[in-house]
């Protein structure tokens, strides 16, 4: 059950000419100390040493005092100390195999950011000022944080449009369980349509990336034309593609959340499919309409909403013949190809082929949640649980 969760409240600002340079350098900063921090740990480890945070924070402190990054000194030292927190956190998921070895922050045109602890930023009547400024930033409220809410921390970031944005994370009180209902749904994911319920309805894919293909492929051979560098003329072209690139990945996930938060009212179980996205996308024919889907992003929100909303979600074994199962009878049918969409049983019974899957998964998942029997644990969930019933951890909205 979801108490107390922490939700990190998104919003764009634009900030002074003097602000943004001290923020890119902050960035800078933060790049370099978790490159460092990263190289020591990763020397020590061929040595088979280990090196944690107390030991890389030590480091910090003397690369501060040396006078090739005496540098270090002109930004706060809490984003770089909380560099060097992410990498430990890095480095602890790598040992708990829940993900691979921490990589090194290239210097691309892309995200960056720096987090802040409340030791570093000041909130007073909605005005935020970070240390090393005098001035508060000029942000968009465009929702209001919690009644009484008190940021832990703020990250402040850039995209590669250039977009500036800050996010503040604390505890929403209003974040608790709805009233329990008795409506179970399946999902089945797809292309053609994003979502087919269990109850005979079909979401149509908004095919976001399709609509700005063009539009994307123009801008990408303008960049190709420029020269290679730093230049003005470069830089603007970069950040109009990746201003594409936004706008694509906006409209998904505003599309998402509007679908998964709809979903987790209006029903008290959902099952889905176990599907392994990163294997799925290696088919080249299928690669960009899979991600354009966004199977993977679904099926987070709609794990982290079930959980702070009292919700169910059960996960499916992948090999579940799910399109090839007659849902009236339970009849196996030997072949099932991609292009049949409607088939007849034996028993009479007409299928539309998604719609089939869906009802049966909803089966499959309603005798998981009786029995426990028919599923296997595929993954794990950063919160440790398994695929199986998920339970899903505090997650960003």
């Amino acid at each position: 059950m979801a108490t107390h969760v922490k939700r990190a409240f998104k919003y764009r600002f634009y900030p002074t000419d003097a602000q943004a340079a001290e923020l890119s350098r902050t960035f800078g900063c933060v790049r370099k100390v978790y490159n460092m921090a990263l190289a020591a740990r990763t020397e020590a480890w061929a040595r088979q040493e280990r090196v944690n945070y107390n030991a890389t924070s030590t480091m910090l402190t003397a690369w501060k005092k040396s006078e090739e990054l005496a540098y270090l000194n002109e930004v706060s030292s809490v984003p770089l100390q909380q560099a060097l927190r992410h990498l430990q956190a890095a480095f602890a998921n790598f040992f708990a195999r829940r993900a691979k070895y921490p990589r090194f922050k290239a210097k691309k045109k892309s995200r960056a950011s720096a987090e802040y602890t409340s030791s570093a930023f000041r909130l007073r009547d909605g005005r935020l000022t970070l240390a090393k400024m005098t001035d508060p930033l000029d942000i968009i409220w465009s929702r209001p944080l919690p009644d009484g809410a008190t940021p832990t921390t703020v990250t402040v970031s850039q995209d590669g449009a250039g977009r500036w944005f800050v996010s503040m994370l604390c505890e929403d009180p209003g974040v608790r369980p709805l009233a329990a209902v008795d409506a179970a749904v399946g999902i089945d994911v797809g292309l053609e349509h994003l979502l087919t319920l269990s109850t005979g309805e079909k979401i149509t894919n908004p095919r976001h990336e399709r609509r700005d293909r063009e539009r994307l492929a123009r801008a990408q051979r303008a960049l190709s034309r420029k020269a290679k560098g730093d230049g003005a003329n470069r830089r603007k072209a970069r950040q109009r593609v990746a201003g594409i690139h936004a706008r694509i990945t906006d409209r998904r996930r505003d599309v998402l959340h509007k679908l998964t938060t709809r979903l987790v009212r209006e029903n008290q179980t959902l099952v889905i499919e176990d599907l392994t996205v990163r294997t799925m996308v290696k088919n080249r024919s299928l690669a960009r309409a899979i991600s354009d889907a966004a199977w993977a992003q679904f099926r987070s929100m709609l794990e982290y909403k079930a959980y702070w909303y009292g919700r169910e979600v059960i996960a499916v074994d992948r090999f579940f013949p799910s399109s090839k199962l007659c849902s009236a009878c339970g009849t196996l049918q030997p072949e099932m190809p991609l292009n049949v969409r409607t088939w007849t049983c034996a028993c009479g019974a007409t299928h539309d082929r998604d719609v089939n899957a869906a009802k049966n998964l909803l089966a499959a998942g309603l005798a998981v949640s009786v029995c426990g029997a028919g599923v296997r644990p595929q993954r794990r969930t950063p919160g440790g649980q398994s695929a199986t019933k998920q339970k899903t951890p505090r997650r960003e909205p």
